[in-house]
């Protein structure tokens, strides 16, 4: 059911299928560079042990709070965008 009570389109609904594919791509996208940039010294030098582990478990949980807030920040905008300026009204510019 849509927000304003009757059935989302079609159209509606691609609009929010392709929304959420952004949200999870761009996310995963952004957790990768970013587990990338903390963790890859880690990765690909000789570092003691506890700093390797610290390293990977801290851009491993930067990576899961950046992959959470792209989504949820592109989630909200997008529902945000989608109501009409004056609820009631068909024409968001009425």
């Amino acid at each position: 059911m849509h927000a304003y009570g009757g059935r989302r389109t079609k159209a509606q609904q691609d609009a929010m299928t392709v929304e959420i594919g952004y949200a999870l791509v761009s996310a995963a996208f952004a957790g990768a560079v970013l587990f990338g940039a903390v963790a890859g010294p880690a990765l690909f030098f000789d570092l003691p042990h506890l700093l390797s582990r610290t390293l990977l478990r801290v851009g491993a949980a930067i990576a899961l709070l950046v992959f959470a807030a792209r989504v949820i920040s592109v989630l909200v905008r997008f529902r945000q965008a989608g109501q009409p300026s004056h609820p009631g009204r068909t024409n968001p510019d009425s």
